[in-house]
């Protein structure tokens, strides 16, 4: 009746495990910095591997010219390039984490428990 106790007991302590790496990790990911930019530099943004935009810089130049559409238009493409360089950071750290397991749906999941939304 017990027997599978064991087991349980393994489980869960592995469970505790993993849950202090995605911790670790997590911090690991707020401390990432990568840079996007557009307009041959004119705009430049960083985010952290949890996505978060920290920063943006535009140049003097694009600021006196005042075009509000190109300057809107930049912004998306340099928060854009930002976001999916975190996201293949953030990628590479999840198949540490794992191992290098491709196991479906997992980094969607640890994603969601990091709380990067993905």
């Amino acid at each position: 009746m017990f027997k599978g106790l064991g087991g349980l007991g393994a489980l869960l302590k592995q469970a505790q495990q993993i849950g202090g790496k995605m911790q670790q990790l997590n911090e690991e990911l707020k401390q990432q910095r990568v840079k996007g930019t557009a307009g041959g530099e004119m705009v430049e943004v960083e985010v952290n591997g949890l996505l978060e935009v920290l920063h943006c810089r535009l140049s003097e130049q694009l600021v006196r010219e005042g075009d509000r559409e190109l300057i809107e238009d930049l912004l998306v493409a340099a928060v854009n390039q930002a976001i999916g360089k975190a996201k293949q950071q953030h990628a590479e750290s999840m198949k540490q984490l794992t191992g290098g397991l491709e196991l479906p749906g997992m980094e969607e999941t640890l994603s969601k428990l990091l709380g990067g939304e993905q």
